[in-house]
């Protein structure tokens, strides 16, 4: 969620260059509120189990896609920087996001996220601008879970509150994406096929409608493909890795976005290949953001973003639903 979940490294369309909206003009955000309140209602529930496992399957929090589990999770932070195509066609405008999220688990197997995005870009023509995106609050679900065949399954609804950024970075509309998530493993292929099972794929379908008629809407789909060394070493063969290598998990994520309305049918996104480093109680991960086709841009970006994995750290206050645990 994203997951960041930031706007480039999530899934979710990057803040459109706006310098006809008027001077930066600045609205409450209540981002801090609510993280408050998550915390503090985190007090009071009990001791449950870690997070991100089916089976014996580990899926960690991947950069430009969600992972489909509803868990207690933070973000902080979330770095991304890319260029942009410009629209009449002269260099491409330069982008730099710092954001967080913060996912908290509010009944078994339901978890809310609050995220936000600090930006700065820089158009061609004209100055910089600053400020901050619109926040985002994401529902979701998981209604399947399959632990012999590591398979998970989950639905979510994210929000994207307008009029909760700056006014010349974030839109002045609310935009509503349902989505669908999904993990598999391939831990559970015979031990001819050892080499295999490391193996596992998450991914993400999701259909964003503005309430803006001048927006269209937008189908976004990706996966990540991801190739596990500590389940290789833990599940299959212990093959002798020394650290850090043994907790690297390489991965290739696939971030699409397609216009459906109002003149779209165009195809946008990135092809992200990375590695991923896990520890008990934090990940680190770096991905370089390749552009699909032309009209994605010519420019390769890079994401970097740092989850820690606070049910872990704290597993008094987090790990665990508010109600119901």
């Amino acid at each position: 969620m994203q997951r960041s979940e930031n706007d480039a490294a999530s899934g979710r369309s990057g803040p459109a260059l706006a310098a006809d909206r008027g001077a930066s003009k600045r609205y409450l955000n209540p981002a801090a509120n609510l993280l408050l309140i998550l915390w503090l209602c985190s007090l009071t529930a009990p001791l449950a189990s870690a997070h991100g496992f089916e089976g014996d399957r580990f899926f960690p929090p991947t950069l430009v896609t969600d992972d489909p589990f509803a868990v207690d999770e933070l973000l902080l932070p979330g770095l991304n920087a890319s260029k942009n195509p410009a629209g009449d066609g002269g260099p491409s405008n330069s982008e730099i996001d710092a954001g967080f999220e913060f996912d908290k688990e509010i009944f078994p197997h339901f978890a809310l996220g609050l995220s936000e995005d600090y930006v700065r870009q820089k158009p061609h023509p004209g100055p910089g601008v600053y400020g901050w995106g619109n926040l985002a609050l994401t529902a979701k679900y998981e209604f399947f879970h399959n632990d012999a065949h590591e398979a998970i399954m989950s639905v979510g609804l994210e929000t994207d509150f307008g009029h909760t950024g700056t006014g010349n970075i974030a839109d002045s509309y609310t935009t509503l994406t349902p989505n669908f998530y999904f993990g598999k493993g391939l831990g559970d292929l015979p031990d001819s096929l050892g080499a295999l099972r490391p193996f596992a794929v998450t991914g993400e379908f999701g259909n964003s409608f503005p309430t803006s008629a001048a927006a269209p809407d937008t189908f976004n789909w990706g996966f990540a493909v991801e190739y596990s060394l500590p389940y290789l070493q833990a599940q299959v063969r212990d093959i002798g890795l020394p650290a850090p290598f043994k907790d690297f998990i390489p991965l290739v994520e696939f971030n699409l976005t397609t216009t459906e309305n109002r003149g779209g049918g165009i195809t946008t996104g990135t092809i992200a290949p990375g590695v991923l480093w896990i520890t008990p109680y934090y990940e680190l991960g770096a991905e370089a953001l390749i552009p699909v086709n032309a009209a994605s841009g010519k420019n390769v970006g890079v994401t970097v973003q740092l989850w820690v994995f606070i049910d872990d750290i704290f597993p008094n206050v987090f790990g665990h639903p508010l109600f119901g645990g």
